[in-house]
């Protein structure tokens, strides 16, 4: 996979990220929410004997760059009959809650859907109220809360919800985003003309 978009990449992993991979998952701070406070203790080397195994037809490790940055990884899992299991983390802080997350997911799920997969589905632990805000703007319908179904790295019960998304529920950010990013501009060309905002529509 490798998709362009404005300032957005995002392509697959190789074995030049296997380093910046595992210092993210060994950072607690990044990997709380999927149950690894301590981070998951891993080696760039055995990081590259997992991406050995990635194929485009079972699953992907990706990266997102901004700007020529590395700033987050996704995945997806072949779950059989046109069903795909995702996962994303923006994983420098410095870019969360830019309104990125809800455009980078909807370039991936485009080119899922694009891929042939007819649903999409994923869980984030219920404390992340963050990431069930963006899933629910995109699309995405809550099926299920599993309360207490799991324990993290310290023993402690944690609940997960389940979300699913079929391309009839999908709305694609990527098109607002260009939209906003449009509105701007020619904002600014009407500004340096005299024109207010309150009377400027694209």
């Amino acid at each position: 996979m490798n998709i362009i978009f404005d300032k957005i990449c995002i392509r697959n992993a190789t074995n030049l990220d296997c380093a910046q991979l595992a210092t993210w998952w060994n950072d607690g701070n990044v990997m709380a929410h999927a149950g690894f406070p301590k981070g998951i203790g891993t080696t760039p080397e055995k990081i590259k004997e997992q991406l050995a195994t990635d194929t485009d037809d079972t699953r992907r490790r990706l990266m997102i760059e901004y700007e020529g940055k590395s700033i987050g990884e996704m995945c997806y899992y072949n779950k059989g009959e046109n069903i795909a299991d995702i996962g994303i983390k923006i994983c420098d802080a410095e870019y969360q809650e830019k309104g990125l997350g809800r455009v980078i997911l909807s370039l991936f799920i485009k080119e899922l859907f694009a891929m042939g997969y007819e649903k999409i589905v994923l869980d984030t632990n219920l404390k992340n109220l963050r990431a069930q805000h963006v899933y629910e703007l995109l699309g995405f319908e809550k099926v299920r809360v599993n309360r207490d179904s799991w324990k993290d790295q310290l023993g402690e019960l944690q609940s997960a919800v389940e979300y699913v998304l079929v391309p009839e529920q999908f709305r694609d950010y990527s098109i607002t985003r260009k939209y906003y990013e449009a509105y701007e501009e020619r904002y600014k060309t009407a500004h340096q003309k005299g024109v207010s905002r309150g009377h400027f529509l694209l």
